[in-house]
Parts: structure tokens; sequence; C-alpha cells
């Protein structure tokens, strides 16, 4: 695997670590919009992840269906997480910003989609699912 995959990986874990730890906590309480955030983070950098290997271009974008479309070709079933993905995509906007506030089933859906996701990509490159 190329160094460059390997860091994005290393960066994705990250945000998935710190998204399950936030949602889990039982002292502070982390918003959900910032777990879903952190969610979103840990996909786009698998979806990077995949570029990086392919040696594509890595477009400076967080719209996951964007880079979704750009690892379709090599990957067609992952068309089916496109509804996931616009989903994830809003805690990149939306809820980054005030006026708009995610709750805490709103955490659970962007953890559940952010797992199945990442698995797929995981197991794509070789790695565990873990």
């Amino acid at each position: 695997m190329k160094p460059g995959t390997l860091e994005w990986i290393r960066c994705a874990e990250e945000d998935f670590a710190i998204a399950n730890l936030a949602f889990k906590s039982r002292t502070r309480k982390p918003t959900a919009s910032a777990i879903g955030f952190h969610c979103q983070q840990c996909v786009e950098k698998y979806l990077k992840a995949c570029l990086e290997e392919a040696g594509a271009h890595i477009p400076k974008i967080h719209s996951l269906s964007a880079l979704l479309s750009l690892v379709l070709p090599a990957h067609p079933l992952w068309a089916a997480f496109n509804p996931s993905l616009l989903m994830l995509t809003n805690y990149a906007i939306k809820f980054r910003y005030p006026g708009h506030t995610a709750t805490r089933a709103d955490a659970r859906a962007a953890l559940k989609a952010c797992r199945s996701v990442r698995a797929e990509i995981r197991a794509s490159l070789g790695l565990s699912r873990k």
C-alpha cells in the first residue's frame, strides 16, 4: 500500500475513534453535530485513501457524493452508499454553522453509516473490517 494511502487511513481512523469515544462518553457530552462531523471526516478520508491508492487526483472537496463518483468506476456497487453519504455530508456543511443542531438519534445514524462505509472501504483496501 502507498505511504500516502496509509496516511489517509491513519487520519480517518483518528476521526473514527473520536466519533466513537464521543458517542460513548458519559462525562462530557459532545454535541451530536460534532460526532457527525467526525463520522463525515472519517468517510471523506477513506474515500480519498481509495483515490490515493489508485493514483488519482484528490480534489479538495467535502462532498462525499462527489468523491464517491470518482471511485465508482472501480467500485460500482458502492453507489448504494449515496443516501448515507448525502446525510453525512450535512455534518461537514449544514451542522457546522449556527441554526442547525443534530440530535442523539442523528449521531447514532451518522455512526451507523460511517461504520458501514468504513468497513467496505477497509475491505477493498485489504484491511480488516474491524
